[in-house]
């Protein structure tokens, strides 16, 4: 896949087929617009196009706005060369670009330095400086342009429209399984291990602390969660492990943490920066009478995680 950052970079002339959204995650829903797009492609013989956006288009256009990622943007570059699209091209996005209408977007931007000669949209999909327009005006516009632009499908899964929306609420409700099952993989964060107060040593559950490398990522929902753990000094070896989001209410009042406890893990983490997969929530978190009774219930669940982990296959 070949990545081009505009303006900075320039493509050379040719055909394409694209489309544009932010793709925060790369769902199953994203990922089916992108096999459609390579379709349309084949049958056009031309190169197939995602544009997508280096920030979040609303962080331009109101400052004060803290999105809740599902992927940073390195994920996002990662997880759509594995669709096997021809072209990434990342918007460096700026107020002159939020100011384009609709159609000057088009003329401008697709037309005349991308070379787009078939726009798919997706089915709830707006652009331009106001949304006013819809897809009705965008086919005008294409007509007046010579870009055909074609209407992708949404994609139903079970119950779920799968949108990034939709898998935020999930997490934030700490529904992680279900999330992993519209997004088509587990959810993830990464973060560096970081001191703390030790608290999960005193009761005979030492935890990494860990510090996540994106402010702007969505964390889930407080509570224990089963998860996954890799170490950057060990890739592609993925530790079972208990999760623990929330301020430790046995112990007072304290800042929310994210602090993991690896099963049968010995050695120093401090300082090592691990990726965390999100299997499934067992509990919500909750303030026990004494140490010794929340440790009672971590063990508890550390046998319910060894069960939900060994039916993985990693």
């Amino acid at each position: 896949m070949r990545i081009v950052y505009y303006p900075d970079n320039r493509l050379e002339q040719g055909r394409y087929a694209a489309t544009i959204g932010f793709f925060d995650g790369v769902h199953k829903g994203h990922r089916f617009v992108i096999d459609n797009l390579k379709r349309v492609a084949d049958k056009q013989e031309c190169k197939s196009m995602v544009i997508t956006f280096e920030r979040h288009p609303r962080q331009v256009v109101h400052s004060d706005w803290q999105p809740q990622l599902l992927t940073t943007l390195e994920e996002r570059i990662h997880l759509l060369d594995q669709t096997g699209v021809d072209v990434l091209v990342v918007l460096r996005f700026d107020e002159a670009m939020a100011a384009l209408s609709a159609r000057d977007f088009m003329s401008k931007v697709l037309h005349d330095d991308l070379y787009v000669t078939t726009l798919l949209t997706g089915y709830d999909n707006r652009f331009g400086h106001d949304r006013s327009e819809g897809f009705e005006d965008y086919v005008a516009f294409g007509k007046q342009l010579g870009i055909e632009v074609l209407q992708g499908d949404a994609l139903d899964v079970e119950q779920y429209r799968v949108s990034s929306s939709v898998i935020r609420r999930l997490l934030t409700d700490g529904d992680v399984a279900e999330a992993a099952h519209c997004l088509g993989r587990y959810y993830s964060l990464t973060g560096m291990v970081v001191h703390g107060e030790q608290v999960g040593r005193r009761i005979g559950f030492p935890t990494a602390n860990v510090q996540s490398d994106c402010d702007e990522r969505l964390v889930p929902a407080s509570g224990v969660y089963a998860v996954l753990v890799e170490l950057e000094a060990t890739p592609s070896r993925w530790y079972h492990g208990m999760m623990n989001i929330g301020t430790r209410p046995t112990f007072g009042v304290h800042h929310p943490t994210l602090e993991v406890n690896i099963l049968d893990f010995e050695g120093d983490l401090y300082g090592q920066r691990l990726r965390i997969r999100f299997i499934e929530r067992l509990r919500s978190e909750q303030r026990f009478e004494s140490p010794e009774a929340l440790a009672t219930q971590i063990e508890k669940d550390s046998r319910q995680v060894r069960a939900i982990c060994s039916k993985i296959n990693i």
